[in-house]
């Protein structure tokens, strides 16, 4: 009879933990929903103002339906913005929107034009990103040493990518084992 309480008193108590559980799941997912609306909110103020990194960062929300519903076409709008700006993050992400057809037409030469304004402020993604073009001759003509430069630049600064790229080039190109 004992063992029979204990369990009926371990379902209970399990089956209000599940719901506490349950409840807690949900009121954190509300919080959560309700600061990426917030964060939407001041992100688009910020952005109508004519703020740079708001307007690229509104462009990542865009892109990832973050606090917004999914749309490329207006997360092209904000990169394109932030881009006209100068802003490297910008540059970097239209280049990605070209290069993968988000948004806009697939287009690679204009991927490599976003690309390489990002990449001569530094952007180490879009050095990589550019080394990959040159090396794949997407956007531009194939050249194994331009792509070896901008990996280069890229591996410089700590990207593993870039690094891995130049360990695979190296024994047909002349690429050093290690970046300078």
């Amino acid at each position: 009879m004992k063992k029979a309480a204990c369990a009926l008193l371990l379902a209970l108590c399990s089956g209000l933990t599940g719901s506490a559980l349950a409840q807690d799941a949900a009121t954190s997912t509300q919080v959560t929903d309700e600061k990426l609306a917030a964060t939407f909110r001041e992100t688009s103020a910020a952005a109508e103002r004519g703020e740079a990194s708001a307007q690229n960062s509104l462009g990542e929300m865009y892109k990832r339906g973050r606090g917004v519903a999914r749309d490329d076409a207006q997360a092209v709008t904000w990169f394109r913005k932030a881009a006209d700006q100068g802003l490297a993050g910008g540059q970097y992400n239209l280049g990605v929107m070209y290069a993968g057809g988000r948004g806009v037409a697939r287009d690679d030469a204009q991927a490599v034009s976003w690309f390489r304004k990002a990449a001569d402020q530094g952007d180490v993604d879009a050095q990589t990103n550019l080394g990959t073009m040159y090396l794949t001759g997407r956007g531009v003509a194939q050249d194994d040493a331009e792509a070896a430069t901008w990996y280069r630049k890229a591996a410089d600064q700590g990207d593993a990518a870039a690094l891995m790229a130049l360990r695979q080039m190296a024994p047909s190109e002349g690429v050093p084992k290690e970046p300078r």
